[in-house]
C-alpha cells in the first residue's frame, strides 16, 4: 500500500481539502441563518413555540445526540487507523460509523412517524415548520454522508490496489462531523430552549 501518511499542516490544506471546509461553512451558515430566523420567529409566538416544544420527545433527541457523537468518535478512530495503515480496524471504525447513522435514521424515522399520527405536520404551526424543514434538511446530510462513507469503505476493500487516498478519507469524516456539529446546533435549539 501506497504511503498515506501526508501530514497536512499547512492552513491552505486542512484535512479534506480547501473546497470541503468551504461546503462544511455554507451548510453551517445556512444552518446557522434558518435557526436565527427559527428564534426571531419564536419572539412573535412565544406561546406557540413553548407549547410545540413541549409536544417533541426529548429523550429520543437526547439517544440521537448520543448516537451521532458515538458514530463521529468512531469516525476519528478509523481515520486514525487509516493514517497508520490498518486498513482492518479502519473498515471496522468505519463501519461502526455507519452503523451508527443508520441507527440515528431509524429513531427519526419512528420520532417522524409519531409525529405525522399526531397530526404534527410540516402545516401544523410555524415551530413544526422549522421543526419538519430544519430536521428533515439534517437528515438529508446523514443520508449524503452515509453513501460518501459508503464508497469510501468499498473503497478499502482492495488492499492490493487501495482506491480510497487520505484526502478522500478525511474529505468524508469532515462531512461526518458537520453532520454531528449541524445536529448539536438543532438538538439544544429546538428540543431544549423554546
Amino acid at each position: 500500500m501506497e504511503n498515506t501518511n501526508i501530514n497536512h499542516k499547512n492552513i491552505f490544506y486542512p484535512p479534506g481539502g480547501i473546497l470541503m471546509w468551504i461546503v462544511i461553512f455554507l451548510e453551517l451558515f445556512t444552518f446557522g441563518a434558518a435557526l436565527i430566523a427559527m428564534v426571531i420567529y419564536s419572539k412573535e409566538e412565544p406561546i406557540v413555540f413553548h407549547n410545540s416544544r413541549l409536544l417533541l420527545n426529548t429523550t429520543y433527541g437526547v439517544i440521537n445526540t448520543l448516537i451521532l457523537l458515538t458514530s463521529g468518535l468512531f469516525m476519528a478512530l478509523s481515520v486514525l487507523w487509516f493514517k497508520k495503515n490498518n486498513l482492518k480496524l479502519a473498515k471496522w471504525f468505519l463501519l461502526l460509523t455507519m452503523l451508527g447513522g443508520c441507527f440515528f435514521l431509524g429513531l427519526k424515522s419512528i420520532e417522524y412517524h409519531s409525529k405525522i399520527e399526531a397530526g404534527l405536520t410540516i402545516g401544523y404551526n410555524t415551530f413544526f415548520t422549522f421543526y419538519w424543514m430544519l430536521t428533515l434538511f439534517h437528515v438529508i446530510h446523514v443520508i449524503v454522508g452515509l453513501v460518501i462513507l459508503l464508497f469510501i469503505y468499498t473503497g478499502l476493500l482492495n488492499t492490493i490496489k487501495l482506491k480510497t487516498t487520505l484526502e478522500d478519507f478525511e474529505s468524508s469524516a469532515a462531512f461526518w462531523h458537520m453532520c454531528d456539529l449541524i445536529w448539536l446546533l438543532l438538538f439544544p435549539i429546538i428540543y431544549l430552549i423554546f
